[in-house]
């Protein structure tokens, strides 16, 4: 058994659009010669996919991350956009509190940063799929079969 993943891109009709991992590697990693003109100024769904496969089979999903991509006007990742998730996720980390400072407060005040993190970046780049896009998703990983 091993661990792939699957790409989709979820257009504004509800139908999926596979895209190969390592093209959304090279978008993600901000290739210049990598870009998807028909998303060009446009925030996008996208679900990726963990799988177990078996002599490249898929067998079993693992799990589905739904998330947001937004392209620039070249169809390119957004740049702004993806840095502002990653200081989001950064603030998701539990601050570092000294010893001292602790013993000063004695338990008395509740470091609720990252809790307001978690939330505003749930608002800003998650989405929650309909039972149908759920099911194409998983139609389209496992095949029709699988219901």
């Amino acid at each position: 058994m091993g661990i792939g993943f699957r790409v989709f891109l979820i257009n504004e009709d509800d139908s999926l659009q596979r895209l190969p991992v390592k093209r959304y590697e090279r978008l993600l990693n901000g290739e210049p010669e990598e870009r998807l003109l028909q998303y060009a100024g446009k925030r996008v769904r996208c679900a990726t996919v963990s799988l177990e496969v078996r002599e490249r089979k898929p067998q079993s999903i693992i799990r589905i991350d739904y998330h947001f991509l937004s392209f620039d006007v070249e169809g390119r990742i957004d740049r702004s956009e993806q840095e502002k998730q990653m200081r989001l996720v950064a603030e998701l980390m539990s601050p570092i509190i000294p010893a001292i400072f602790e013993e000063q407060c004695s338990g008395k005040i509740i470091d609720a940063r990252s809790h307001f993190a978690e939330k505003r970046y749930k608002q800003e780049f998650k989405w929650l799929p309909s039972p149908e896009i759920e099911e194409a998703i998983v139609i389209a990983v496992l095949g029709p079969n699988y219901f």
